[in-house]
Order: C-alpha cells, then structure tokens, then sequence
C-alpha cells in the first residue's frame, strides 16, 4: 500500500493532517464567540444601564475561549515549521 513512498514523505503527510485536523479547533471559537456577542447584545438591549459590566464580562469569556484556537494555531504551526516528528526520526537514524 505504502510502496514508492518514502518515511519521510510519509511523516511529512501525517504532520500536514495532524496540523490540518488542529486548525479545526478554530471553528468552537468562532461559534462560541459568535454566541456570545450575540446574547451580550440582547442583554445590553434589556438593560442598557449594565452596558459597562455585561460587555467587560463578554469579552474576558471570549478571550478565555480564544485561547483554544490559538492552541490549536501553535500546535499547527509546530507540526508544518518545526517538523518534530521528522526530526525524531532522522536522529534515530533508521
């Protein structure tokens, strides 16, 4: 099945995968955030008077919640630049 490909090809396609299936820890984000505005928005429409409170606490979840997708950024980043894996298996000289 894996005939003509070299280990290093292969290492190289499953770190492109692995960063690819990462990346997809961006769209809960994206979604929450987007929820999220959205209900401070209606909350601020309720009662206007709580604009300063209901917008500070809005924006500490999304930051909160941001920091899941730049993991997942970092860990593709690591996968696709710094290539670890094949690092690793070049130094075992195999």
């Amino acid at each position: 099945m894996l005939q003509g490909i070299t280990s290093e090809a292969f290492i190289l396609g499953c770190s492109a995968i692995g960063a690819g299936l990462a990346m997809i820890a961006g769209i809960g984000p994206g979604i929450g955030q987007g929820h999220a505005a959205g209900k401070a928005a209606e909350a601020v429409g309720r009662q206007p008077e709580a604009q300063a409170d209901i917008i500070r606490t809005m924006l500490l979840g999304q930051a909160v919640a941001e920091t899941t997708g730049i993991y997942g950024l970092v860990i593709a980043i690591i996968l696709l630049f710094v290539r670890p894996l094949l690092t690793a298996y070049l130094n075992l000289g195999l």
